[in-house]
Formats: structure tokens, sequence, C-alpha cells
């Protein structure tokens, strides 16, 4: 697979940061913010949406991976993103317990677009990497999601959100319709679009010829 614009940069800037370059590194946390955004909110019960921003956890978690960048042990980009993702977890799981919520379930929730509610046919196929999975797999797995990053967010901000509302917080059309304030069929032919352009801005990402966008 040839290697997307920010897992580019996350290579580079990772060596470059490991060596001591202060601007590297500063780099290297502004791409992963993307991704962690998309992480953070697979991991939030939609309940608690309207008492945490997923955006207060992502800044949380590159507060702490800033102060604690020199115990990161890892050498590649995929371990640099699982290192991420474990602070994140750790994150999650606090916020779950203060609002009376098992932490197990807030880091369990490992959503992805691939997971369809209701067995929605139109979801791109994007699985997060699990622990039984070669190096390989797993760092074509991370590859995957940094893609999905950049292409969340490159989408419209209702597309971005009805996929959001539906493949990531996992709602009904019902209750996806009520947040939008549309229709069912008005949400759900909005959905179909977005997945649509989702899968455009993938297939271009992934041929390595990353275009300036999809209209809407």
């Amino acid at each position: 697979m040839t290697d997307s614009p920010a897992s580019s940069v996350l290579r580079d800037c990772l060596f470059r940061a490991k060596s001591g370059d202060r601007s590297a590194r500063d780099r290297l946390f502004t791409a992963c913010r993307s991704y962690l955004g998309l992480m953070a909110r697979a991991r939030l019960q939609p309940w608690m949406n309207a008492k945490v921003d997923h955006s207060d956890l992502v800044q949380q978690t590159l507060l702490e991976a800033h102060r604690d960048f020199e115990r990161f042990q890892g050498g590649t980009y995929p371990e640099w993103l699982a290192w991420l993702r474990q602070i994140l977890d750790h994150n999650a799981c606090d916020v779950a317990r203060q609002y009376g919520v098992a932490g197990k379930r807030a880091a369990g929730r490992e959503v992805s677009l691939d997971e369809n509610p209701g067995n929605d046919s139109q979801s791109p196929g994007f699985h997060l990497a699990s622990p039984g999975q070669s190096p390989s797999q797993i760092a074509m797995h991370n590859e995957r999601e940094l893609l999905l990053a950049e292409a969340m967010d490159r989408l419209s901000d209702e597309h971005r959100e009805v996929i959001i509302l539906r493949n990531i917080q996992r709602l009904a059309f019902a209750e996806v319709a009520a947040q939008l304030g549309r229709t069912r069929p008005a949400a759900q032919m909005l959905w179909m679009r977005a997945i649509q352009n989702l899968k455009s801005l993938l297939a271009t990402a992934e041929s390595g010829a990353v275009s300036d966008g999809v209209a809407p």
C-alpha cells in the first residue's frame, strides 16, 4: 500500500523527534490529532456527549503524551499510534468512572466504520487492529485508520456528523434524524451520500493520489 501523507509525516517526524528535534515532535503530535479525535469518538458512550467533549479527551491524551514522550520505547509509527491509544483508553476509563460507568465499557468500545449498525451494506470496511495480528497486519490497520481520519476531516460538516452519529455512535436512524432535525428518509439519504463520499476519498488516498477534496 502506498503511504498516506499522514503516515509519511508520522514516520519522518517520529524518527526526528526521538533524536531530539522539538519542531518534529510538535509536527508529530499535530499529525495525530485527527486520528485521536476519531478514536475518542469511538470510545465515548453516546449518552456522554452532553457531558464530555471528545476534544477534551484528545487534548488530555496529547498533554500526557507530551509529558511522557521520553518513556515511549517504540521505534515505528504503528507502535507510536498504539501507545497513544493506550493513553486515550486510560483517559476514557477515567471519564467513564467519573460518571459512574464501568471503565471497561469505554475502553473496550472499539467501534469502527466496518461495524455496520443494522448490517448497513454501504459502510466501508476498516477494522481496528487486534492483539493477535502480525506486525504487518497491524501496520496495515493503522495505515487504514490514518487514511480514515484524513478522509473524515475532509468531509463536509453534515456528512461527517451523520457518519459519526450512525457509524461511530451507533445510533438508530430515527435517533440520527432527531439529532439532525431531519426526517428519517432524509437522514438515511444524507448518510448514503456521506458514505459514498467517504469511500471516494478513501479510494483516492489509498491510490496515493490525494486530491483537493470531493464535493459533497
